[in-house]
Parts: C-alpha cells; structure tokens; sequence
C-alpha cells in the first residue's frame, strides 16, 4: 500500500504545475458568452475562434489570472493586447473567408493574428518593436504555418505579398496611410483606428470598390495605442 502512495506522489510531482494554470477553458467560455456574443457579435467562425485561441498564452505570466477579463492588458514597451471584443470586433468586420490573404499591423502579443488564423488561410503580420516581434514570433510559430511575422515600418505595408482582401491595423494613426491603402484589394477591407494618441480616436472601415473607388465610414470611438514609426 505505502508502495503505490508513493508511487502515486511521484507522479503528481512530475506534472509541470503550470498544466493546471493552463486550464482556462470555463474562463474563456465565460469570455465568448459575456463579452462577445452578448455584445452582438455574430460571425460563427469568428465567435469559434475567440473560444479556439487561449488568450493567456499571449500575456506575461503575472497577468494570465487577468488575460480572460473585458479590458486590455499590458504586454511591455508601452502597447498593449486589445480587449477581446474590440479583437472580435474588428475580426468580423473584415469579413474574413478561408481563402482571403490578410496583412496586420501591429503584431504586439500576437493575439490577433492568432485568431485571424484559426479562419484565414495566410496571415501577414508586421510588428516595429523587434523584441515584441521576435516573442510574437516565437509563441505563433508553435501553433500555426500560416502565420508570417516581420519585423518593420507598417506604414510601409508588406508590398511583396500584396494585394491583401483584408488589413487589420492594431494602432492609432494621424491617418490611413496611403500604401496600406494600394496594398488593399479591390473589393477589399481594412479596420483601422484613426486620431490622435491622446485623445479618443474613431475606429475606421476603409473598402475599395471593385472599380478602386475608396469609401470610409466611422464605426466607434476607441483608444489605441498610437502607431509608431521607425524615422519618429
């Protein structure tokens, strides 16, 4: 009996104790019920994967106890990991299909573009800070082949792997910047949060008609970290 009470100790020694702090599945059912379907989000394979994706992998440890809650969170060097309405938000709004090709400025943690790629085919990220990139990188490689990470100017867009269905742009600008805009494709969608950094800015959907025409409308006032560029 002492024989397989000890054996039974060594085993619970064994399992890293972060398995069980792992475990936020309730908590982020909790999250898709209250935070995003409640708030009128509706898209399926949006809403599937906000529950897919575990949020608290993309935070520091000191801060997974909060990573489920209605509220951004700091993930060093001054940016933040967005709440997660305003990620579904802007994730449904792009329309996203399967076989779109979507490019996202502002990496920072690396959640968003995570959920972009539990729907969408091939995502294009591109992160300034290069420590934020390089993590980034490292915690998004591990779960998907579909994600390309670069560490550059934004601003500057991807041009290579150009043009996009879709651009998701995680920061403040003065403005949309103009090669963003030639880099969307025509029937295209960009979500871009627009204003000043120190004042409530207006979250943005710019599309591009089939004949190149480029329309805006206003979709909410919202608070950005700004965009950051590499000559500022």
């Amino acid at each position: 009996m002492m024989t397989g009470v000890l054996l039974f100790l060594i085993t619970l020694c064994v399992i890293p104790l972060d398995g069980y702090a792992d475990d936020f599945s309730r908590e982020r059912e909790a999250m898709v019920r209250t935070q995003i379907r409640a708030r009128g989000i509706r898209d399926r394979a949006t809403i599937d994967a906000m529950r897919s994706v575990p949020r608290h992998l993309y935070v520091h440890n000191v801060q997974r106890r909060n990573a489920y809650q209605d509220r951004p969170l700091p993930i060093g060097f001054g940016q933040t990991i967005s709440q997660p309405f305003i990620v579904a938000y802007m994730t449904e709004i792009i329309e996203p299909k399967p076989e779109h090709r979507v490019l996202e400025i502002g990496t920072g943690s690396g959640y968003q573009a995570a959920v972009l790629a539990e729907i969408i085919d091939e995502v294009y990220t591109i992160e300034i800070i290069q420590q934020l990139g390089e993590r980034a990188r490292e915690v998004l490689d591990a779960e998907y082949d579909n994600v390309h990470v670069k560490i550059a100017d934004g601003y500057y867009g991807w041009e290579e792997h150009a043009p996009f269905d879709a651009i998701v742009v995680t920061a403040a600008a003065e403005y949309i910047p103009p090669p963003l805009v030639e880099q969307l494709r025509e029937g295209g969608r960009m979500i871009i949060p627009v204003g000043s950094a120190f004042q409530t800015q207006q979250l943005m959907l710019v599309t591009k008609e089939e004949d190149g025409h480029v329309s805006t409308r206003s979709l909410m006032p919202v608070r950005f970290v700004p965009f950051e560029r590499a000559d500022e």
